[in-house]
């Protein structure tokens, strides 16, 4: 399971080990008191379409550490032992509300995902080591000509966190929420009008197999766009789409430093790096090597991983994930002092991430989880509260 949301929230602030350790061992007290073993989650359809709607929430069940599937109500179902083929996985589809129509349904205390399709179920299958995902990037996927998406979201006893994501693809649009203690709620995720198809018209009338990205279904259907990542597997970018810009960052900073700091709350914890011998070598304020990086490709860059590998740790992974937002908004060549967090600097060289820049460039509050670490300085489409009283989900518009 690809699911980061965990992981991406945590890792940016010294509290993070802290947090994870707490959430592995809380028993039950007030604050499991403040947050129900379930939430209601409204499904409200605004897509405009007549398709049928499923919508499935399957995860890890928090207090076994179980993975399974929730129904309408909440009750959390284990997958049954899957086998070598894969065998189809139980049913855990939930029917959907029709266009113009609202449903709401019970979210239990899950780390995991809120699919939802569009004409028909999807197809889950189980293999001997647990639940295998649709894999959008593969052309033999059995979900690759179903119309669909997903949330992720983790529910515990501090609270809830629920996102609209693109890291793997933009596809359906739709919009998540949470209603506050006090009644207020906090929503994102929304396009501007005319902001799905400006994102697919964006990619289409760039050159250099950015178009390649977007797949169709042979009755026409859009399907979805890929992420640049998996643009690469499939062979619609070219692996050089990110050389230019990536030699010029390793050329900048073998004359001069790159100064890193990671972390919002410690801004006296800094690293430094400088590149010598084709590696960047970061020190500590006493000048010892705390971690170095290989000069990354591509893949590393669009993925945050392989070269740019970012541990939950406290030194190397805050470190990553700042050269890895750097890298995919190339702000490193015009700022040596990172994270870069002003929007205004994002996506302005001629080589850069062009799937993140049309999809920020296209929400109505410039917010999305277009990169694993598109939370670096607070760009991602995130709700959270430690108190929920119901979540949404908003089925948005095509246009």
């Amino acid at each position: 399971m690809r699911h980061k949301l965990l992981r991406r929230l945590l890792a940016p602030t010294a509290a993070a080990a802290l947090f994870s350790a707490v959430i592995a061992v809380q028993s039950p007290s007030s604050a499991e008191a403040a947050v129900p073993a379930t939430i209601p989650l409204k499904v409200t359809n605004n897509s405009g379409r007549g398709d049928a709607v499923y919508v499935y929430t399957i995860g890890t069940l928090l207090s076994t550490g179980q993975q399974g599937w929730a129904d309408a109500s909440g009750a959390f179902h284990a997958w049954p032992a899957g086998g070598n083929p894969p065998t189809p996985a139980p049913d855990a589809s939930i029917p959907g509300p029709a266009a113009g129509q609202s449903k709401t349904i019970q979210i239990p205390k899950f780390s995991g995902r809120i699919y939802f399709s569009y004409g028909q179920k999807l197809v889950f299958k189980l293999t001997t080591g647990g639940l295998v995902q649709p894999a959008v990037q593969n052309p033999s996927d059995p979900n690759h000509d179903i119309l669909f998406n997903w949330s992720e979201y983790t529910l515990n006893d501090s609270g809830l966190w629920i996102n609209s994501t693109q890291v793997d693809m933009f596809s359906a649009p739709y919009a998540v929420g949470v209603q506050r203690a006090d009644g207020s709620t906090a929503s994102t995720g929304h396009l501007k009008s005319g902001g799905y198809n400006g994102v697919l018209n964006d990619l289409r009338g760039r050159s250099g197999g950015w178009a390649g990205l977007i797949q169709t279904r042979s009755d026409g259907t859009v399907l979805r766009a890929l992420s640049p990542g998996h643009g690469l597997e499939s062979g619609a970018l070219p692996t050089s789409v990110m050389d230019d810009y990536i030699n010029r960052v390793w050329q900048k900073y073998a004359s001069s430093t790159l100064t890193v700091t990671p972390f919002t709350d410690q801004p006296s914890t800094k690293y430094y790096g400088r590149v010598s011998g084709g590696v960047m070598n970061f020190t500590n304020g006493s000048g010892a090597v705390v971690t170095s990086f290989q000069k990354p490709d591509a893949d590393s860059v669009f993925g945050c991983h392989k070269l740019l590998d970012a541990p939950n740790d406290q030194v190397r992974g805050p470190i990553s994930r700042t050269l890895c937002a750097g890298f995919n908004r190339t702000t490193l060549l015009v700022n040596p002092n990172q994270p870069d967090t002003s929007s205004a600097n994002f996506y302005q060289d001629a080589v850069t991430n062009q799937y993140a820049r049309a999809i920020h460039a296209q929400m109505a509050d410039g917010k999305a989880y277009a990169f694993a670490f598109d939370d670096v300085g607070n760009h991602e489409s995130l709700v959270q509260d430690g108190s929920p009283q119901q979540a949404y989900l908003t089925l948005d518009p095509f246009n």
